[in-house]
């Protein structure tokens, strides 16, 4: 007999729970170019449907909160609608300017659709019909068109620089200060106050100097040395101290905290901070007394540590030296401050021996840097050295992060650790490192994967044995990308590619919000009045977002100069190495100038049938066996360079010595290839 109760909910197969409907979800919203949205909420097997007249003015990017609406189609995804923008990723947008008698629209222009903005009159600043302009979203109620104010009139020649400002603004990176920051800012005093330099630790007569890129306008550490009693060095790392300037909850702290972190493109930099503070008052310029938070250490010769000290201070730089100078007096064994340079030199390259005797990895990426001329075009790339100047820097700020995040890690609040933003870094996870280890014993490595520590030591071992070999840059791009990132985090998991168990960033509070952070959590440690933050986790969650936004900012600038500068080679021809395999085709970084473009699939047609074998990170020619494989030396032409999508497309040129290989028709076997087949497409190779 059928009982006349209720029937339950037939169970979900998409494991979605019946009371879904009941639940907001927050997540952040994808709007596709076709217009529709989905909310990508984290630890949800599918995102959620969002129809346009649902989002309720939610635009791509932005972190909302949605509820579900309707049950998992055949798709298993469920539908909902937002019901409030939590966090905007972007208010300002490029985009030109349409004005009628009685008020202006502005049209954005990027790949994702968004309602036109109403600008009143009163808001154009000066705007003409159809001029580019930058406008800032002032107000948008629901159901209404968004309401903006023109803050920009591009200049139309200068394509360049809206390049570089539509990559910032995509990435919810604001281009102009409030006016309340810039007032904030410019209303704080010039001259340290005598009570101020009284509570301080006095290091204005030891020799200090800042060792920075050639073209840097902050400078926000420096280092000082002498010899004290009992042969003991005296080295102290000073750290601009932001957080006397920056109090918590000022506008500037606001905006400070929105932004996160400094961007820094090829010709320009989008700073953190207002150059009041950042090239001003904090900056620690030459001949100037300047507030710091530093860490001194006490230390023998050979590096030692037999006393610590943390604490604020007042220091008077020296000198200003660069990374090129610096790398000059160590080469040269000359020139001013020479001892003091060689003896901090010795020390920091024991450090670093020492650390990857310990445990830390020894990955080293390679970074260019654009040679431009005075309109912000690419006439040259030069890659970037790690000199052993560079290595002096690093390793004492190492040193001075990793002693801060230790002595904060020590003290405890209600028998519970001290709310704290660590710089962490997991360990590799095995599932994803199987590929590479499989990959990587085709070149005769082999890894212990028994433990984080084995696996570590067996990652520098191939490090050493492939250095100088064709296959050191395949092992080590592909080795980079089987790990974890780094994060901020208050849930210290210590730090494994550095091979540290506490380590925080406390030495660039100029460009980085969670140095600010961990300033102040620190003074607060050294005055024993510490207020616990509960938005601490938070604050780290965003700071690392803005991290990864700034990150993809500055490899889009970067792409966008590298399609600049190749579009002067269309037709010529470049040595690479294949960088990146995929079903459509592979990258190829050129080995001079490091620039990555896409060879596709449909270009090898002509040649052969190619298959994608993921486990060996190439294509293979299904009729002549012809391989493409990652970390591949080989010859390309330069086709097409789209600035528009910052976009390279290379061909393949094949070169003599590759023609052995090619078959003299589709069907022929790879045995019966012979010498002399035309190139890919039948075109000649050209002339060099």
């Amino acid at each position: 007999m059928k009982s006349k109760k209720k029937k339950p909910n037939k169970p979900d197969k998409h494991k979605h729970p019946p009371s879904d409907h009941s639940r907001l979800y927050t997540g952040t919203l994808d709007v596709t170019r076709s217009g529709m949205g989905f909310v990508i909420v984290e630890g949800r097997d599918q995102d959620i449907l969002i129809r346009p007249s649902d989002f309720n003015t939610a635009l791509h990017g932005d972190t909302v909160q949605v509820k579900v609406t309707s049950h998992p189609g055949r798709s298993g995804r469920v539908q909902g609608e937002v019901t409030e923008v939590l966090q905007r990723k972007q208010l300002e947008f490029l985009g030109h300017i349409e004005i009628s008698q009685s008020f202006a629209f502005f049209i954005a222009e990027m790949d994702k659709p968004m309602p036109d903005i109403y600008v009143p009159l009163s808001e154009l600043n000066g705007a003409a019909h159809n001029d580019k302009v930058i406008v800032r979203i002032t107000e948008w109620e629901k159901n209404k068109k968004p309401q903006g104010t023109v803050i920009q009139i591009m200049d139309s020649s200068d394509v360049n620089d809206q390049a570089m400002k539509e990559i910032l603004l995509e990435n919810g990176f604001s281009i102009f200060f409030p006016e309340n920051v810039l007032e904030e800012s410019e209303r704080l005093p010039d001259l340290i106050p005598p009570g101020e330099i009284s509570q301080r630790r006095d290091m204005r007569d030891v020799l200090t100097f800042t060792i920075d890129p050639v073209d840097a306008r902050d400078f926000d550490d420096a280092i000082s040395i002498r010899a004290v009693e009992n042969g003991l060095l005296e080295i102290g790392v000073h750290i601009a101290d932001v957080s006397y300037f920056v109090e918590p909850d000022t506008a500037l702290d606001k905006e400070a905290y929105e932004r996160a972190t400094s961007v820094y493109l090829p010709d320009r930099v989008n700073p953190m901070l207002p150059e009041r503070i950042s090239n001003e008052l904090c900056s620690l310029r030459p001949h100037e007394d300047k507030l710091t938070f530093s860490a001194i250490f006490r230390m023998t010769a050979k590096g030692e540590i037999r006393h610590r000290w943390i604490g604020r201070t007042v220091i008077h730089s020296n000198h200003r030296f660069t990374y090129e100078e610096v790398q000059e007096i160590i080469d040269q064994q000359t020139g001013l401050y020479q001892a003091e340079i060689a003896t901090l030199n010795t020390l920091a390259q024991r450090f670093r021996r020492q650390r990857f005797k310990k445990g830390a990895i020894n990955f080293s990426s390679t970074e260019v840097r654009f040679k431009l001329d005075p309109k912000g075009k690419p006439i040259g790339i030069v890659v970037k050295e790690n000199k052993e100047s560079h290595q002096l820097i690093e390793e004492f700020m190492l040193l001075a992060n990793r002693a801060v995040a230790e002595y904060v890690g020590g003290i405890e609040v209600h028998k519970k650790p001290v709310p704290f933003p660590y710089r962490i870094h997991d360990n590799p996870d095995k599932e994803k490192l199987l590929p590479f280890v499989e990959f990587a014993k085709k070149y005769g490595i082999v890894f212990d994967l028994k433990t984080p520590e084995s696996i570590a030591a067996s990652f520098n071992q191939m490090l050493a044995d492939v250095k100088g070999k064709p296959e050191q840059h395949v092992l080590e791009t592909l080795g980079i990308r089987t790990m974890a990132k780094a994060i901020y985090t208050t849930e210290n998991i210590g730090h494994y590619g550095l091979g540290f168990e506490h380590y925080c960033h406390f030495t660039s509070p100029i460009r980085r919000y969670p140095d600010v952070l961990v300033h102040r959590i620190l003074q607060q440690c050294l005055d024993q009045k510490i207020e616990p933050d509960k938005k601490l986790e938070a604050k780290c969650r965003h700071s690392s977002e803005r991290e990864r936004a700034a990150m993809d900012s500055e490899r889009a600038a970067n792409k966008y100069k590298q399609v600049e500068y190749m579009q002067s080679f269309l037709g010529e021809e470049f040595e690479g190495v294949i960088s990146g395999v995929a079903s459509f085709g592979f990258w190829v970084e050129t080995v001079e100038t490091k620039c990555e473009g896409l060879v596709s699939i449909n270009s090898l047609l002509e040649y052969d049938d190619f298959r994608h074998n993921e486990a060996d990170y190439s294509l293979v020619g299904r009729r002549s066996g012809r391989q493409f494989r990652i970390g591949d030396k080989l010859t390309i032409r330069v086709v097409a360079a789209n600035l528009t999508k910052r976009q390279l497309d290379y061909e393949w040129a094949i070169t003599a010595p590759e023609s052995p290989e090619i078959p003299v028709t589709p069907k022929r076997k790879p045995q019966a290839q012979r010498r002399g087949q035309k190139p890919v497409h039948g075109k000649p190779r050209k002339k060099k």
